[in-house]
């Protein structure tokens, strides 16, 4: 990666911070197959997967986008036939977004195809380079648990659920 230095031991948490977040955004844009679904289609998909089926307003929010352009979105993904609308249960007047079957077939296909991808790649370092490379992911994982458990997502829109996670 340009400008930073991914050698050198000891380093200062922010140059490690900014490492790290330049090296996933790397991996992010090199396995990330863009030509049937746009980036912001899929991790709409992945998060309908997720946390169930959201009010498109909240949907809008999390990905960081207008209302409009989630809008317009979730016709596409509706036109597919990876997402469709349903009555809120608990409040007949609201509509939310949910992944279909179709949209999770897809969903799990693209993971197939990054993870064959990534294989690939890991393929290609030396045995020594593959064990720290995993020894670094055991390391880091914990992190980054932890920062997805602070993302409060879009609470407000979802569907509410049952003890196993399932929406009611």
């Amino acid at each position: 990666m340009r400008g930073v230095d991914h050698t050198h031991h000891g380093a200062e948490p922010h140059e490690t911070a900014r490492a790290l977040a330049e090296t996933a955004s790397a991996v992010i844009r090199a396995v990330t197959d863009r030509r049937s679904m746009s980036f912001t289609a899929s991790a709409t998909l992945a998060r309908l997967e997720r946390e169930g089926p959201l009010r498109l307003t909240a949907l809008a929010a999390a990905e960081g986008v207008t209302q409009p352009s989630m809008t317009q979105l979730v016709q596409r993904l509706e036109r597919q036939g990876l997402a469709c609308r349903v009555a809120d249960p608990g409040d007949g007047r609201v509509t939310l977004v949910a992944v279909t079957d179709a949209g999770r077939a897809e969903l799990a296909e693209r993971r197939r195809l990054r993870e064959a991808r990534l294989a690939d790649l890991l393929a290609t370092l030396p045995a020594d380079d593959q064990q720290a490379l995993a020894q670094a992911l055991r390391t880091a994982w914990p992190l980054v648990r932890r920062m997805l458990e602070a993302d409060p997502g879009p609470s407000s829109g979802r569907a509410p659920r049952d003890e196993t996670g399932s929406t009611r």
